[in-house]
């Protein structure tokens, strides 16, 4: 369940701003912040059902988004090929002495200052 929320999270982050206001807002409400549908009905005004159409509507847009251009799964795949570099270089790191004990350790800063832009 949590996986099913994060990767929700993940399509509003990359392709929310091309959902309508009243869809990603739906969307951001029952993912991101945990309302239930009645709550956020109640919240906007609108009936239940027309917040179950907006979640849904949004989520298959994502989705087809999702499929045509696999920004997300190219995100992942460079987000765990870092995660490797930086281990690797961690292990260079503790390895060796001098200027390339120095090098490794820029390498690794390095990934860290690309891992803040998550």
């Amino acid at each position: 369940m949590a996986e099913n929320r994060r990767t929700q999270s993940m399509l509003l982050d990359f392709y929310g701003e091309l959902l309508t206001d009243k869809q990603r807002e739906c969307f951001d409400l029952h993912y991101n912040e945990d309302l239930s549908l009645s709550e956020i009905a109640e919240q906007l005004g609108v009936s239940r059902q027309g917040v179950w159409d907006n979640i849904r509507r949004a989520e298959t847009s994502m989705q087809e988004i999702e499929e045509k251009t696999g920004l997300i799964r190219r995100f992942e795949s460079t987000r765990q090929t870092l995660k490797g570099v930086r281990a690797k270089a961690e292990r260079l790191a503790g390895m060796t002495d001098g200027e390339a004990k120095s090098i490794a350790g820029q390498i690794v800063d390095e990934i860290d200052r690309i891992e803040e832009w998550d």
